[in-house]
């Protein structure tokens, strides 16, 4: 029990690392006195290394110790019906999750530094990448649902900013916009789930739900638990690309290549997946929510493994191979397998950070090849004729989804707010509005 404060100092610390480095670098930012490159590089290792060994520790002392679930409350943020608590939930996953990430973001720290080398927006980058490194401390560590609410939020801020990086160029700024929305509207279910699960048990508490305690669960009636467990895998589902979200990863390639390593390869595609998995308690208690994530994991990792093949660029393949194992790990969680989960989840992660970080070096070499030959390589495989032919097509046109979304909601969202908008110029117009002045 000695151990216990010094559990959460540690915790505490590899929070602050990135948070007090967050607080240095964005207002320099702000202010338009960035910090050098050689400064900015420096501080950004120095404070991912510091969190990765607090970390490490603070994991060899949950392991001395009676290995059982940690809740470090920081207080309320305000008082209300049932109290917006500051929680984090110290166990092995979320250590384990937390350490991954802090050392994947250290790595990709270290590439960016060169890879970035005099960018115009290399100070942005960094604000951004350390952006997401609290964010996604705040998922791992979350035992509340306002802190998961607030690390989610983090997450799809710093991505779609990312995406929209080169933003002197008009296709990353409309990618990001396009991210952004179907983050939003993932978001909008995690916010519903926040309520619900407020209304229904009196209190925002992951640590009952997400540690298997069965006190937490006998709070909620069986419809309640389906509701939040089907909120959650739509949450889950729009982060992590599953089906029907599918559409925004490939447009997430626009950003530069560390951001597709450590967003679409590595941590944020999987951030999704670590949130099905903490829930697994809430989904295996209801039958429906379990056969809805096995469906939607099922369906993505068959739908991303066919348009995998059809690819005809590195990043795309990659990302689509990438969500093809991200769908087996949500039918995994769904069947309850959940240390092969977290071994999957641990091992593709490392997988496509090396594939993204190697991939401009492959292409150099390709290049460089080619060049000495002075011929092109020709291709590994020619497209199926005849009946493959519709197949491939489909694939190659990643399932015509964006064609059918852009029909079907972005199309209609569009001419309900032009009517809307012009509805309030009209109104506007009218003396009873204008206060009898009107327009001229």
């Amino acid at each position: 029990m000695t151990s216990l404060p010094s559990l959460r100092f540690c915790v505490l610390a590899a929070l602050a690392g990135p948070a007090l480095l967050l607080a240095l670098l964005a207002p320099a930012g702000f202010l338009g006195r960035p910090w050098s490159e050689r400064w900015t590089g420096r501080l950004t290792r120095a404070a991912l290394s510091a969190s990765f060994a607090a970390l490490l520790l603070a994991a060899l002392l949950y392991g001395a110790g009676p290995r059982k679930p940690v809740v470090l409350s920081l207080g309320q943020w305000f008082s209300a019906a049932g109290g917006f608590s500051f929680d984090l939930l110290i166990d092995g996953w979320s250590l384990a999750f937390a350490s991954l990430a802090v050392a994947i973001c250290g790595v990709v720290s270290s590439f960016s530094f060169r890879y970035l080398h005099r960018e115009p927006g290399f100070h942005r980058y960094f604000v951004l990448l350390v952006s997401f490194v609290v964010g996604l401390l705040l998922v791992a560590f979350a035992g509340s649902i306002e802190v998961l609410f607030a690390g989610w939020e983090i997450l799809g801020l710093s991505s779609a900013l990312l995406v929209a990086f080169f933003h002197e160029r008009p296709a990353p700024v409309d990618n990001g916009l396009r991210v952004f929305a179907f983050y939003r509207a993932g978001d909008a279910c995690m916010l519903a789930a926040a309520v619900l699960l407020h209304h229904w048990a009196g209190s925002g508490s992951l640590s009952l739900l997400f540690s298997g305690a069965g006190a937490g669960l006998s709070r909620l009636g069986p419809e309640h638990v389906a509701a939040i467990g089907v909120l959650l895998i739509a949450a889950a589902a729009a982060k992590s690309a599953l089906l029907p979200f599918s559409t925004w990863l490939p447009r997430a390639m626009e950003g530069p290549t560390p951001s597709s390593a450590v967003y679409y390869g590595a941590l944020s595609i999987h951030a999704g997946c670590f949130l099905l998995f903490r829930a697994a308690p809430l989904i295996d208690a209801c039958a429906t929510t379990r056969v809805l994530a096995a469906a939607a994991g099922a369906s993505t990792a068959a739908y991303a493994a066919l348009v995998a093949r059809a690819q005809t660029d590195v990043k795309s393949r990659l990302c689509f191979s990438s969500l093809t194992q991200v769908g087996v790990i949500v039918v995994e969680i769904a069947l309850g397998w959940r240390l092969l989960a977290f071994a999957h989840m641990t091992g593709n992660a490392c997988l496509r950070l090396l594939q993204f970080l190697a991939a401009p070096n492959a292409l150099h070499d390709l290049h460089q090849l080619e060049n000495e030959l002075g011929a092109r390589v020709a291709a590994a495989h020619e497209p199926p004729k005849a009946a493959g032919a519709a197949v491939y097509l489909w694939a190659l046109e990643r399932g015509f989804l964006d064609g059918l979304i852009d029909r079907r909601l972005v199309a209609p969202a569009a001419r309900l707010a032009g009517r809307l908008e012009a509805l309030d110029r009209r109104l506007c117009r009218e003396p009873w509005v204008s206060g009898g002045a009107g327009e001229p």
